[in-house]
């Protein structure tokens, strides 16, 4: 389900995605555009049926992460499709890629890193975009976004021509069993609680018991499959890598969680730092191996590699959480049964 404008308010909307359902516009009918009217209360739009539920879109990477604008300036929508305990931090962190790409004349990002500024709300975004340096070999360029004024996300982007140079690839993947043949979380934990984001990946772990109620404690690392849906691949350079990028960000306190099973602080991530090694155009499906091997005053640290169906090293990087005190928001989303399933995992 994506909350948008219906191209019906007065106001002028920077984006025009898809449209929401008929039970969100009747909640908003006369206040405007959903996404643009701060008159709208944000529980009136997240306040939705069990119809709603059974009919909810899966969000789309390329989609959900245009920008629009020009010379530095540029507008996106930060979709209700990519919750979490709110926007995926990834998510937010691949608009920002994304609003890089607009200004780079080298189409291949290299190295992402972004400070988390302030959590952001389901509604537009601006995005400042000032290039620090452009080489013909290179560039770097600085992202800013923030919300009715408010800073959300600090990023610097690194773009690199491909050039002729040393070659050697000593990068040892697991020996792990490939995604043919694993079940999937929509079969393992079908009927099971769940927030949107997870509806956007299909996720195959290798171990069954990942995510099994009253698992015991065990090392802080998560390896595990996954495949992005609808579109499981993608021709931009820069939203390609935003698949590494989302994983990156999202998998260090999945992996925290195998050491702390039922954990009584939530860690939402300070930063994220990923490099971009080179793209995975011919797999739809990525290895994610995450850890997070150390923990210690109030700070969570961790690495997220990332490897193509081929076992090649696509992406590397990590984050630092940081421990609040009490546990995240439930869940409001039920996961399809399998025999029904038309969308994700709610377990990573």
């Amino acid at each position: 389900m994506a909350l948008v404008c219906r191209g019906d308010c007065r106001r002028v909307c920077a984006l025009r995605p898809r449209p929401p359902c008929a039970n969100i516009r009747r909640r908003t009918r006369g206040r405007g555009c959903s996404m643009c009217s701060t008159n709208v209360p944000a529980s009136a739009l997240f306040r939705v049926t069990s119809r709603c539920m059974r009919r909810m879109r899966m969000g789309d990477l390329d989609h959900d992460t245009r920008v629009q604008g020009a010379d530095g300036r540029y507008r996106a929508i930060i979709s209700p499709d990519w919750e979490v305990w709110g926007p995926n931090g990834g998510y937010v962190a691949a608009i920002a890629l994304r609003a890089a790409g607009a200004e780079a004349r080298i189409a291949r990002p290299v190295a992402f890193a972004g400070h988390y500024l302030a959590v952001a709300r389901f509604a537009p975004v601006d995005i400042a975009v000032v290039v620090a340096h452009r080489g013909r070999r290179s560039e770097s360029i600085r992202v800013a976004m923030t919300q009715a004024g408010k800073p959300i996300l600090e990023a610097i982007v690194r773009t690199a021509a491909e050039t002729p140079g040393l070659t050697h690839d000593e990068a040892e993947p697991a020996e792990v069993q490939g995604p043919d043949g694993l079940r999937s979380a929509d079969e393992l934990h079908a009927g099971s609680p769940t927030y949107p984001f997870w509806l956007n990946l299909e996720g195959r772990p290798l171990d069954p018991d990942l995510w099994k109620e009253g698992r015991p404690s065990r090392p802080a690392a998560v390896r595990q499959w996954y495949r992005f849906r609808p579109v499981p691949r993608f021709a931009d350079p820069f939203v390609e890598a935003a698949r590494a990028l989302v994983l990156i960000d999202t998998l260090i306190w999945p992996a925290a969680c195998q050491r702390h099973v039922d954990p009584s602080f939530a860690a939402p991530n300070l930063d994220v730092v990923a490099w971009f090694h080179r793209l995975a155009h011919g797999s739809e499906w990525l290895l994610a191996d995450a850890s997070a091997p150390i923990a210690e005053g109030g700070l969570v640290g961790g690495t997220v590699r990332i490897w193509s169906q081929d076992r090649r090293l696509v992406a590397s990087g990590g984050a630092q959480l940081l421990c609040l005190p009490g546990t995240p928001p439930a869940p409001r989303l039920t996961r399809p049964l399998a025999s029904t399933s038309r969308s994700g995992s709610a377990s990573p």
